[in-house]
C-alpha cells in the first residue's frame, strides 16, 4: 500500500525507540546535503530527516529543494541536536514532486509579509502562520457543530439563492441567467425577471435567518452554518464580500435566553480551540506579540492573545442597554476631547466600530452585550418593546474587532409584524410564507448570527479578516 504512513504530529508525540516509519511531506529546508526539515501540514513542527553521507545518489540530493515533496522511510532515533527529541534516519527516499527553488515564491529566510502572501493565497497555507490559522479555523468549525449537536439542535441548509433580502440592506449580488446584451424589458424599461430562470428577481443570500425561523417553528432549535454574501464596496480589514455565518434560531426563547446561549456558545468554541490547538495558539500568540512590538505603546493590547482568550472564558460578559451605552460614550473623555471620528450625537444614532471598541477595550475591558436598540436602526423582524421606541435586539462586542454577534428576539405577534413591515415598505406578498409562521401557532422565539471569520480573527489574533479565510473575496478581487 502506497499510503502506509504516519503523520508528523502523531510521530512527534511518540518516544524514539528505533521504530521503522514512513513519513511524507514537503521540504522546508535542506542543509549540508544531510539534514531535511520535513513538514506535512499536521503541525508547524518538522521532523528532521537525516541522510547518511554517501547513502543517496547525488542526482537525488540535487532534487531535494524547498517545497519538493518526499516519501521517506527510516528509523526513529533520539536526536543529538538541540530543540528536537527525535530524528528520522532515512533508509529510502522517494521524490514525489519536484520544486524549482529558484522561482518558488516563499523564501523562508526572507520572512514574507502578509500582504505579499495574500497575492499567493494558493501557497500561503505552507507557512507556519497560515498553517496555524487554518488548523484553528477547522477546530472552531468542528466545535460549532459539536456544540449545537450536543444540545439537540437540527442543522439546516438554507438557500444560497433567494428571492428575499433578510436585512433590507439592498447590497446584493444579483443572480440571473438573462443575457446581458439582449435583456428582456418591461414597457417601463425595467428588467422583466419573469423571463429569468426562477421567474423572479433573485440574489445571493445575505442571511439564512428568515428560512431558519421556519425550521425553528417546527423543530424547536435549529442552526445554519454557511456562506453569505454582501455587495458592499468596503475595502477594510473587517469586511468580505463572501463570508460564513452561524445562525441559530430557537423557539420558546426570549432575549435573555438568546444572550445566555450566545455567551455560552462563544466560550465553548474558544475553549475547544484552546484545548485542541494549544501549539498553534501559542505560535500565533508569539507572532502577535512580535508584531505588536512594532506599534506605539498606546496601540498595543494590554493582554497577550492567550491571556485575552482566558479572560473571555473566565469572566461574565458585561450586559448593558443601548441607552446606558450612549450615556457612557457621551460622558467619556474620548468624546469630550473629540477623539471619536464620529462624535456621539445623541440617542438614536447607530454606533460605529470605534464606539463599540471603546466600550469593550477602554471602559469595561471585557466583552459586552448591548441590548434594546432604537427600532429605527434595526430590522423589521425584531420584537418591539413596550416603550414603543426600542426593539429586543442584542449585539455582542469583542476586544479588537467590535461586533461579533448580532441577534434579537423575533416579533412573533402577527399584527405587530405586519404593521412594522408596512412602516418599512416591505411588501406583504413577498414574505407571505414568513407571515404564515405567525398565523399558525406562533411562539416567542429568538436567534442570532455570528460572523465566523470575525470569530476566527478574534481567536487567532490576526488583524485582517482576509487572512482567516482561504480565498478572500473583496472588491476587485476574486482570484483563485
Amino acid at each position: 500500500m502506497f499510503n502506509k504512513r504516519i503523520k508528523i504530529k502523531e510521530l512527534l508525540a511518540q518516544e524514539p525507540t528505533g521504530q521503522e516509519v514512513t513519513v511524507m511531506g514537503w521540504v522546508r529546508t535542506f542543509r549540508n546535503n544531510q539534514f531535511v526539515a520535513l513538514n506535512d501540514g499536521s503541525t508547524n513542527n518538522n521532523i528532521q530527516v537525516v541522510i547518511a553521507l554517501g547513502s543517496q545518489e547525488e542526482e537525488l540530493l540535487k532534487r531535494i529543494t524547498t517545497s519538493a515533496s518526499l516519501k521517506v522511510t527510516g528509523t526513529v532515533v533520539p536526536s543529538l541536536g538541540k530543540g528536537q527529541k527525535m530524528d528520522l534516519n532515512a533508509a529510502t527516499i522517494e521524490i514525489l514532486g519536484d520544486s524549482d527553488a529558484e522561482i518558488y515564491p516563499i523564501q523562508l529566510k526572507n520572512r514574507p509579509s502578509l500582504e505579499f502572501l495574500r497575492e499567493i493565497a494558493h501557497l500561503r497555507f505552507r507557512t507556519n502562520t497560515f498553517g496555524s490559522v487554518f488548523r484553528v479555523r477547522h477546530a472552531l468549525a468542528f466545535a460549532v457543530h459539536k456544540f449545537f449537536n450536543d444540545k439537540g439542535f437540527v442543522y439546516m441548509h438554507t438557500p444560497i439563492i433567494t428571492g428575499s433580502d433578510a436585512e433590507g440592506a439592498g447590497e446584493l449580488f444579483k443572480v440571473t441567467s438573462l443575457p446581458f446584451d439582449e435583456t428582456p424589458r418591461k414597457d417601463d424599461g425595467s428588467v422583466d425577471f419573469s423571463k429569468d430562470f426562477f421567474g423572479k428577481a433573485t440574489n445571493l443570500t445575505v442571511s439564512g435567518q428568515l428560512e431558519g425561523e421556519l425550521g425553528a417553528t417546527a423543530f424547536g432549535d435549529i442552526y445554519t452554518f454557511g456562506p453569505t454574501f454582501r455587495a458592499e464596496n468596503s475595502n477594510t480589514t473587517r469586511h468580505l464580500a463572501e463570508f460564513w455565518m452561524i445562525e441559530p434560531e430557537m423557539a420558546f426563547y426570549d432575549l435573555e435566553d438568546n444572550m445566555n446561549l450566545a455567551e455560552e456558545f462563544i466560550k465553548y468554541i474558544i475553549k475547544y480551540a484552546m484545548d485542541n490547538n494549544k501549539e498553534d495558539l501559542e505560535f500565533l500568540a508569539q507572532r502577535l506579540g512580535e508584531e505588536e512590538k512594532q506599534l506605539p505603546q498606546d496601540k498595543r493590547s494590554e493582554m497577550g492573545l492567550l491571556e485575552k482568550l482566558e479572560f473571555v472564558l473566565n469572566n461574565n460578559f458585561e450586559r448593558i442597554t443601548y441607552t446606558e451605552a450612549i450615556d457612557i460614550l457621551r460622558e467619556s473623555n474620548y468624546n469630550k476631547k473629540k477623539k471619536f471620528q464620529y462624535p456621539i450625537s445623541g440617542w438614536g444614532m447607530d454606533l460605529q466600530s470605534e464606539h463599540e471598541r471603546y466600550l469593550v477595550e477602554k471602559h469595561f475591558k471585557k466583552p459586552v452585550i448591548l441590548s434594546n436598540y432604537p427600532k429605527e436602526i434595526k430590522a423589521f423582524y425584531m420584537r418591539q418593546n413596550d416603550d414603543g421606541k426600542t426593539v429586543a435586539a442584542m449585539d455582542i462586542l469583542a476586544p479588537g474587532i467590535g461586533e461579533i454577534v448580532g441577534g434579537s428576539q423575533r416579533e412573533e405577534r402577527f399584527d405587530n409584524l405586519l404593521d412594522r413591515m408596512k412602516e418599512m415598505h416591505i411588501p406583504e406578498e413577498e414574505l407571505w410564507w414568513y407571515l404564515d409562521t405567525r398565523r399558525f401557532g406562533t411562539v416567542p422565539h429568538a436567534g442570532f448570527g455570528l460572523g465566523f471569520e470575525r470569530m476566527v480573527q478574534f481567536v487567532t489574533g490576526m488583524t485582517n479578516i482576509r487572512d482567516v479565510i482561504a480565498f478572500p473575496r473583496t472588491p476587485g478581487s476574486a482570484e483563485f
